[in-house]
This record gives C-alpha cells, structure tokens and sequence, in this order.
C-alpha cells in the first residue's frame, strides 16, 4: 500500500519541524513548504530542515501559503491524504505593530489553503489555532464549548477568523477540518522569542531577563512532543457532523458539518516565577528578573481543558516542565557550544 502524503505547511517551523519528523518515523511521506522569512534567526530553520532533508519520505518547497498561484500548482503535482497547516505569523506583541503580516499570512494564506483544499479534497485539513482566542476570559479551565468572542490582540483575532472560515468550508463544501488551540509550546529547536529561549540566552550571558505581569502570570506551558503526538493521532479523526448540534444552543467545539475544535495543552498551568525557577535550577544559574507590568495582548492565565482531545484520540499531554526544560537547556547548549 502507498504511504499517505502529508502536506505540512511552516515545516521549518518549531512545530512543523517536529511534527514532519514524527509523520516520517510513523511511516507517512511528507511535503514541507515554508517561506524562509527573516521573522527570527533563519540559521535555525534551515538547521530544521537539514535535519529532514536527511530522511526518506521528505520533499521541500520554499514557498509562501500567501502566493496562491505557487500553492495551487503544488496542490496539482501532489495528492495530498492530509493537510497540517502550521505556516503563520505567530507572536502576540509583534502583532500590536506588525498588524499587516498578520493580515498576509494568517487570513489571506489561510483561505488560499482552504481554497486549495475545496478543490482537491484531501481527507482532512488540521489547522493551527491557538489558546489566544480565549481572550478576556476568566472562566477556567479553557474549555472549547466556551464562548471566544472577545479576543486582546490581533493574532488571537486572526486564529478566531481561521476557525470560522474553516467552518464555512466545512459546511459549504463538506471539507473535514480540525482546529487545534496550542498553548505555550515549548522544547528543543524552540522559537527564539519566546520565553523559554529568551531567558535561557540572558541567564547564560547573564543580562537581565523581562518578567511581565511581576512573575505572576500562568501558563499551561506545552512540550512541543505531546503536541505532535496530539496532531498525529487526531490525523485520521476525520471529523463528523454532530447530529445532535442544536442551532437553539450552539456548541462552538463541534457543528452540523465536518467541523471540530480542540485544546492542546498539558492542563496544568505554572506560574512564570516556578517556570524560571526549574531553568535556574537546570542552568545552575541565577536570573537577573526586571519585573515588568503585564504586557498590552497578553493574558494573566491560560489553562487547558483536554477532556474532548482526551475522549477523542486516548491521550492527555503528560511531560511535566522539569523534563520539558531540562530536555531544551540539553539542546540548547549543545547547538549553541556553550559549556556551563
């Protein structure tokens, strides 16, 4: 039997690095598209992708998910069972001064993949969302039967928009789909502006480290594996129609049409004092702490409710911030040739 072609889109992303990797050592063939852009260090995602280069089973294409014409032809010369859409603009605060990338990326590129995927009709598209779209919520955990009308920054904004345009086309044109709502992914070939990578370079260089909201924000910090484990096996869940979905009562989680919504996250939030504390411990370091005043976009708290995910595929994230952490600082020190 042929293998099953995955489409992952940002595949030299952090996420889409890890999760091609996981599709080709579970027997899938795998084609990567990423823009290359200059959004952080390009060295990194080119390390990523040397690393898959190096694998059976991988092809890559440098291309943008924003250049419909290039999309549509890749989508002609493949025929692609599944589609990971991973390619975005991330990162709350570039979002209050970047606004238009986000624009570019996340709503135009969003709704080329969905056209391309109206017209070729892969099994099922899973895409990113992500645990910004809860907003001005307060009510925890975050379930996906709660209401994400009220969303603080423009990238949460545009992933609320992708999962409503996502369910335009499962209802207009029966597309599967499945949005995923990440929260604080974590772990080694991390992203460089985030937290984990920031603090880990100042506490190493020994410069000060920007603690917003005083240390007291908490975080369902997410170990980048346990996300991938949730995406592969979501993979040939292909969403069906809630025949019990009540237009009087509507559940924002499921629909009349292919068309699901699940959280991924470790479902124990920690607070960004404890986070600091583990990397101390594994860098054997102290960090010079600037605390700061909670940042414009940003959310005090982020818990994951995972029962959907966990009745759905049998799996509940499990690595705790010590292995996530000590797994990275491994990383990081050995990529980087820093000795401690």
């Amino acid at each position: 039997m042929a293998k099953k072609q995955v489409l992952v889109t940002g595949a030299a992303g952090f996420i889409g690095f890890h999760l091609s990797r996981r599709l080709l050592d579970a027997g899938y063939s795998v084609v990567g598209i990423d823009n290359m852009n200059d959004y952080y260090e390009v060295s990194l995602k080119e390390a990523r992708l040397g690393l898959l280069k190096k694998t059976e089973g991988f092809e890559f294409r440098q291309l943008s998910i924003g250049d419909k014409k290039q999309l549509d032809q890749l989508f002609r010369e493949y025929t692609f069972s599944f589609v990971v859409n991973l390619a975005a603009q991330a990162g709350v605060r570039y979002s209050i001064t970047n606004p238009q990338a986000y624009i570019d990326s996340n709503i135009q590129g969003f709704i080329n993949i969905l056209e391309a995927c109206r017209h070729n009709k892969p099994e099922h598209l899973i895409y990113a969302s992500s645990s910004s779209v809860y907003g001005a919520n307060t009510k925890m955990p975050f379930s996906v039967h709660h209401n994400v009308d009220h969303p603080l920054s423009l990238y949460a904004a545009t992933k609320k928009a992708n999962e409503l345009m996502a369910h335009t086309y499962s209802s207009l044109y029966n597309l599967s789909t499945t949005g995923l709502r990440f929260f604080t992914v974590y772990g080694p070939y991390g992203r460089p502006d985030m937290a984990l990578f920031l603090f880990t370079k100042a506490i190493l260089e020994e410069t000060p480290i920007d603690v917003y909201n005083h240390g007291k924000m908490r975080r369902d910090f997410t170990y980048v594996e346990d996300i991938v484990e949730g995406i592969v096996r979501l993979l040939p869940k292909i969403p069906q129609e809630n025949k019990e979905w009540n237009g009087s009562a509507p559940d924002p989680a499921t629909s009349f049409a292919p068309y699901r919504v699940f959280n991924i996250g470790n479902n124990k939030p920690v607070e960004l004092l404890r986070f600091i504390e583990v990397l101390e411990e594994k860098l054997g370091k102290k960090a010079i702490k600037n605390f700061m005043p909670i940042q414009p976009g940003d959310v005090p708290e982020t818990y994951a409710d995972i029962d959907a995910l966990e009745e759905e595929v049998g799996f509940r994230p499990s690595t705790t911030i010590e292995e996530g952490i000590s797994s990275f600082v491994n990383w990081y020190l050995e990529y980087y040739k820093v000795k401690i």
